[in-house]
């Protein structure tokens, strides 16, 4: 059958088991553009028309159309290039057991003209499961149709597909060409093109051509004739590319960007690994005593606690498993299938919080005194629960073998088995790093882990991927760890194992990111924090591989996100698919933004800048470290946010899925590797926090930083370089750089770096790739000073963004500032004059706040946004409000928590407000 045709003729079987008349008919749905009220018109949507029918309500695998979040009447559209008639369509409605349930009603009209008119039906739609559910009526012509759905009470509603039949001549329609998805490419490297052409019924001589429209170089098309193809650019620019089709004489096409970019340097930058430090910096000292006094020992506690009723499933699991090895009665596992997770986390936390100099401080030595008899006492528990071979997983050592038979296996995808592998994994590496090395056990046992992964996995083994990406980006981590650490090689398979679970990835979904192969992924998708895990791991792979397919995927991957997808606080996944990314532009201020998932763009971000040694990365990680995840954890260290929404929070002290809890101080403690990378002959300071780091060894001898500075409070930065030996290398000085989205822009804009002296005399450095480039001979206490620009900046977004048309936020240095209800009841007043940065000491414990006057005369005040929901008088709730609207862990074996997230709570604060010249 052709692309696009759905001929039904006499003694065509269709899947409710009806035979159709003996009358021809034709779909006519393939060769419209639909649009939707959820999406807009997206490529998505084109799944409405696959010729493979479903098996069942719940066949969601090839793509559905639905209204999730969204619990209200939505509408799909089908618009034609011409009039056509039908008297009949059938609906194939979708059911995924969860949020997506049958209609309560649905309702077909058509355009007139002017607007949609009610079509009257012969008889009321079934609306039923595992059929096509057929809509009959009096022939209808018309150039668009729109099926109106309401749903039941408290759920949404889906479409799995979606015919027109045709009635009578077949209408004369020009093909519907979707050229695809906007990219980017690496010049000399491939990009994938995968465009979708339909014709009502294709004719010999109906053909395809790829074109160049526009463009600086050559473009080679693999196959211009074929919808699915590649393309090569011969230098870096700008394209336009076009597919064009015709049906006869009629003609129609599309087009889609690319732009070719010229490929990374060679190698990567190296890794600068946390080792003992020490902090002095108002800002970061508070939130690292919060840290490490608060929030890690009250992990720790929930950890250990053995009567929650959800979010259970700490260190009990681990001792549960242990005994089952020996061969002892045990308790069956608690809570989700990726419980281990918070508790590698945890372990990680701890690792960092130790290597962070206390100073004399006698509440983080009492911390830190705990955590130390806290490792001591877990890692002989979890070492326990690691099966003979190296493999660890609580979940499968725990289950039924006649519910969970063998490890890695498809129908256990879901079940995270290289999620909480690789918090483990990662977790050994900062013990290592903590201890020196003198404390082998968790690094042991990783290497022990990884190996059993090794020899299962991979080329001519079992082929595998994980249904949550994390084991990718640990693999990599630690085999660069391990080469660094024993060299020779060593950690080599686990990098070609990271890759191997990689190209693995086909045949899926969106939700999961294995629709397509990695290198044919262009745009940001589905669930985020595994979307970001997901391209992190192929940032790494990129890096180490020079694998052109991969930069240019991973370049496009960035780009979509960074510039379409992308909140101004430095968080992304806007919720409108499951704890996901929506369509470009879809950034509506009640936002998913998972602090998990900024943890993993903040790994996303680096590896980048890694590759790269472009600052613009840095410029975005410190712009998410600083504003979507620095505030995930109260200013007290005794609740967190799950979710962070521009336009309210709900703190709480611990959730049904508290995958987050120890992610957010695992990635915050990291601060020194965020702060220095390096290359043989160059250090790059990336970061600017007043503090005392070893980076290693530079130019040959070990080189210590200290930094002075009140940043992001004050502008002023001194940096005293101290080589063991004198030393020529080169230190490139990140130059922040405010426009780090395309999404956004801010006024007056502000970058630069001012009055920049080595040793009190003026150094004149030049700049590459956003960074100020001093080389010259450097002596222990040589010291580098300049001043960052601080002013407030007025930011007002793209016109594309619907969200926040009419609207402004404002910036101060890297802080984007929210405005609270404590601070002004009525929120939906007009902002004026730009307000003016003020030191207040008793605020928060100290902070720069934004002062002005509301349109109408009465105080305002913002707050930096990382300091939001810190002054309630209401009790912190332990979990957020009850609303049941998440799967955490879809097509997992044991989904035993209760969902319990966070309600979009009163609008106690907004980032956006109304702009007085274009509200």
């Amino acid at each position: 059958m052709l692309l696009g045709s759905a001929t039904l003729g006499a003694g065509i079987l269709l899947p409710a088991g009806r035979l159709t008349a003996a009358v021809a008919a034709v779909d006519l749905a393939p060769a419209a553009v639909p649009t939707a009220s959820t999406t807009g018109e997206d490529l998505r949507l084109l799944k409405l028309f696959d010729t493979a029918a479903p098996a069942a309500s719940t066949d969601t695998a090839r793509g559905m159309w639905s209204g999730w979040p969204h619990r209200d009447t939505q509408w799909i559209d089908l618009g034609w290039t011409a009039p056509v008639t039908t008297t009949r369509i059938e609906v194939y409605w979708a059911v995924d057991g969860s949020e997506v349930a049958l209609p309560k009603r649905a309702q077909l009209s058509r355009w007139d003209g002017s607007r949609f008119v009610p079509v009257a039906l012969r008889r009321p739609p079934t609306l039923g499961k595992d059929v096509y559910d057929v809509f009959e009526f009096a022939p209808v012509s018309t150039e668009r149709l729109r099926l109106e759905v309401e749903p039941v009470a408290g759920k949404s509603v889906g479409v799995l597909r979606w015919r027109v039949l045709s009635a009578g001549a077949l209408p004369t329609l020009a093909p519907a060409i979707a050229a695809g998805v906007d990219r980017s490419v690496i010049v000399g490297g491939r990009t994938y093109l995968a465009a979708d052409a339909r014709w009502v019924r294709r004719g010999n001589g109906d053909a395809l051509r790829w074109s160049k429209v526009s463009g600086p170089g050559e473009v080679s098309f693999a196959n211009p004739a074929a919808a699915q193809t590649a393309a090569r650019f011969s230098q870096a620019g700008d394209y336009v590319l076009k597919l064009a089709g015709n049906a006869g004489d009629l003609t129609s096409a599309s087009t889609l960007h690319v732009r070719a970019v010229a490929p990374p340097p060679a190698k990567r930058l190296d890794v600068v690994y946390t080792t003992p430090w020490s902090v002095d910096n108002p800002m970061w000292s508070a939130r690292i005593k919060s840290l490490i006094v608060g929030w890690i020992p009250h992990c720790v506690n929930y950890c250990e606690r053995t009567d929650l009723a959800t979010g259970q499933g700490g260190i009990d699991n681990f001792l549960e498993a242990a005994k089952a090895l020996r061969g002892e009665p045990h308790a069956a596992h608690k809570g989700f299938v990726f419980s281990n997770a918070w508790v590698h986390q945890t372990v990680e936390s701890m690792c960092l919080a130790l290597m962070v100099d206390a100073a004399g401080d006698a509440e983080m030595i009492a911390a830190q005194t705990a955590m130390r008899a806290t490792l001591e006492r877990w890692i002989p528990i979890i070492l326990a629960a690691q099966e003979p071979d190296g493999y660890l997983h609580t979940a499968y050592t725990l289950a039924d073998r006649a519910k969970w038979p063998a490890r890695w296996s498809p129908e256990h995808r879901g079940d995270h088995e290289g999620y909480v592998a690789g918090y483990f994994i990662e977790s050994a590496i900062n013990h290592h790093t903590l201890t020196g090395g003198k404390d082998l056990r968790l690094y042991n046992a990783a290497k022990k882990l990884a190996d059993c992964w090794v020899s299962h996995i991979g080329p001519g083994k079992q082929a595998w991927f994980d249904g949550h990406q994390e084991m990718e980006q640990a693999l990599v981590r630690f085999g660069r760890f391990v080469n660094d650490v024993e060299g020779g090689g060593r950690g080599d398979g686990y990098i070609g194992l990271a890759r191997f679970l990689l190209d693995s990835r086909e045949g899926g979904s969106e939700y999961d990111q294995s629709h397509v192969p990695p290198i044919r992924q262009y745009e940001a998708v589905g669930h985020a924090v595994r979307a970001v895990y997901f391209y992190s791991g192929m940032a790494d792979i990129a890096a180490e591989t020079g694998d052109v397919d991969y930069q240019s995927a991973v370049v496009s991957l960035w780009d979509n996100m960074v510039n379409r997808k992308y909140y101004v606080t430095g968080g992304v996944g806007s919720g409108d698919t499951a704890e996901g990314f929506g369509v470009d532009y879809a950034l509506k201020h009640d936002a998913y933004c998972e602090s998990c998932s900024s943890c993993g763009l903040i790994f996303f971000q680096y590896k980048m800048n890694l590759a790269y040694h472009d600052a613009k990365f840095a410029d975005l990680y410190e712009e998410t470290m600083y504003n979507a995840l620095l505030g995930s954890v109260g200013d007290d260290g005794k609740s967190f946010c799950y979710t962070n929404p521009l336009d309210g929070t709900e703190r709480a002290k611990w959730h049904s899925c508290p995958c987050c809890v120890g992610n957010i101080p695992r990635t915050l403690l990291m601060a020194p590797t965020w702060t220095y990378a390096k290359a043989p002959g160059a250090l790059f300071v990336n970061l600017f926090i007043g503090s005392r780091i070893q980076v290693g060894d530079v130019a040959g001898t070990p080189v210590e930083m200290v930094q002075e500075t009140d940043y992001p409070w004050k502008g002023g930065v001194a940096i005293t370089v101290n080589p063991a030996e004198t030393r020529a290398f080169a230190v490139h000085v990140r130059v922040p750089d405010r426009a780090t989205s395309a999404l956004y822009a801010a006024t007056p804009a502000v970058s630069g770096l001012e009055q920049l002296t080595v040793n009190g005399q003026p150094v004149a450095a030049s700049i590459e790739n956003g960074y100020a480039v001093i080389r010259r001979t450097w002596k222990a206490g040589d010291r580098i000073a300049f001043a960052v620009p601080m002013k407030v900046q007025r930011i007002r977004a793209s016109d594309k963004v619907a969200a926040t048309r009419g609207q402004q936020a404002f910036r101060y240095g890297p802080l984007v500032y929210a405005f609270e209800a404590v601070d002004q009841a009525n929120l939906e007043r007009v902002t004026t004059a730009m307000p003016k940065p003020m030191w207040q000491p008793d605020l928060l414990g100290g902070t720069v706040a934004l002062e002005g006057t509301w349109q109408d005369g009465s105080p305002m005040r913002a707050i930096p946004y990382y300091q939001r929901g810190n002054r309630s008088s209401d009790p912190v709730r332990e979990f957020p409000i009850a609303d049941g609207s998440v799967s955490y862990a879809p097509g997992g074996a044991q989904l035993v928590a209760t969902a319990v997230v966070a309600e979009a709570p009163p609008q106690t604060l907004r980032v956006w407000v109304t702009d007085e010249q274009r509200g």
